[in-house]
């Protein structure tokens, strides 16, 4: 896995929300797919079953595809594909509301987890704002969990021993290379359904009262920021760049570019410092998202 330019090693990762993996085929997503030399993509909005896939969508072009179907037909679902195939794969947070309808799907390799994720949308009404709640708070102790998973204990390794017959420190060098082994970067691709900051959607004014824009729904996303300390890898590359990865059907929102920047890669801190470049492909239109690439160096 991984692309050796620049006399770097690159891992190049594009998520994107197809609004209907059969759609999106006919509009060319898989010729375009297999010219970007990515190293994993991730799916959200298959709007498909097991039995609607064809081949050209189960395995494109060398990426062997893992997918996670929602039970109703036609709606939601989340796949990944990779040039190489993962070590262990997760379907689901384990809460059966939420793994019915095909949201969480977790590649894991070595020590870097890359997940698909689709947030509920609430644009439709209060019942459904109601199950993106539930989904928030039940994603929130995952991603707590997830953060503490990617530390070491800080320890001043020049008061560190070796462990020998008969002594032993209470964090031994052997002990504390086994702690940065065991560390789990993750990287949470997809579709959050929320723009966290006014200069992520074009009429922020007008949407402050909408699902995707309310202050619970931004308050969230800051505490995954600041507090829990993940980060938005995007914005961190772009910090004043106004830049949408969404827009509505609705009147000429694409022609001009009247968007919410809703699509995300947020990661854990290690990997996201590595992030080198971040862009948003807007020159054919697969879906009413547009797909989000980012490259992050995995070596030398």
């Amino acid at each position: 896995m991984a692309v050796f330019r620049f006399g770097k090693i690159f891992m190049r990762i594009i998520s994107i929300n197809l609004n209907g993996i059969r759609s999106a085929a006919s509009k060319g997503f898989f010729p375009w797919m297999q010219h970007q030399q990515a190293d994993i993509v991730c799916l959200q909005e298959l709007k498909a079953q097991a039995a609607d896939m064809t081949p050209e969508m189960l395995a494109p072009g060398g990426y062997p595809g893992h997918f996670h179907y929602a039970g109703k037909k036609g709606y939601s679902g989340v796949g990944i594909y990779s040039r190489r195939k993962p070590d262990a794969m997760i379907e689901g947070l384990g809460i059966a509301e939420f793994d019915a309808e095909g949201r969480y799907l977790e590649a894991q390799f070595g020590n870097l987890s890359v997940v698909s994720l689709y947030l509920p949308s609430g644009s439709s009404g209060e019942e459904r704002q109601a199950v993106k709640f539930r989904f928030m708070a039940a994603l929130m102790p995952h991603l707590r969990q997830m953060l503490l998973n990617s530390q070491v204990p800080d320890v001043d390794e020049s008061r560190l021993l070796p462990q020998t017959a008969g002594f032993a420190s209470d964090v031994s060098q052997p002990h504390l290379a086994e702690l940065r082994k065991s560390r789990r970067e993750v990287i949470l691709c997809g579709d959050w359904n929320i723009a966290h900051k006014e200069i992520d959607l074009k009429n922020w004014r007008g949407n402050k009262k909408n699902s995707g824009f309310l202050p619970e729904e931004r308050a969230w996303l800051t505490e995954i920021f600041d507090e829990v300390g993940f980060v938005d890898v995007f914005r961190k590359l772009h910090p004043e760049l106004e830049a949408y990865t969404w827009w509505s059907n609705r009147g000429q929102a694409w022609a001009k570019n009247v968007g919410w920047r809703i699509d995300y890669h947020i990661a854990t801190p290690d990997i996201a410092s590595t992030a080198q470049s971040a862009s948003i492909y807007k020159e054919q239109r697969f879906s009413d998202h547009a797909p989000l690439t980012v490259d992050y160096v995995v070596g030398e």
